[in-house]
């Protein structure tokens, strides 16, 4: 029997690999001299203080939170395999407005985990 909440890996992974995606176009744009003058690369580099770093604190803060049993009660009703690593990762997706690098994702053009194709307009 397959059970739909596994197609939710999709969602959940997708945003997060377009933003990526977004901030490396813009750190080739910004190496080669090209990049928009839109002031973004400026914003970032000044919240975060580099676009590099702004990837790691994605990363590391996904990776970190995403599968550590969060979310749900208590840590046995979280699980232990893939059932509580997904209710891990949808509880970083639940707080992702409260994340310091939000606007990054916003700036990206995300609507949400679910929202428009793949979660961006």
């Amino acid at each position: 029997m397959f059970i739909d909440k596994y197609n939710q890996v999709s969602s959940i992974l997708n945003p997060i690999v377009r933003v990526l995606e977004f901030l490396e176009a813009r750190e080739a744009a910004q190496r080669a001299g090209t990049g928009p003058d839109d002031g973004v690369a400026g914003f970032i580099e000044g919240a975060f203080g580099s676009i590099a770093k702004a990837k790691r604190l994605i990363l590391a803060d996904f990776f970190r939170s995403a599968f550590d049993g969060s979310g749900a009660d208590n840590f046995f009703d979280a699980g232990s395999c893939i059932d509580g690593r997904l209710t891990s990762a949808w509880n970083w997706c639940s707080n992702i407005e409260k994340k310091p690098y939000f606007n990054v994702f916003l700036l990206a053009g995300f609507v949400g985990f679910n929202g428009g194709p793949e979660g961006f307009q």
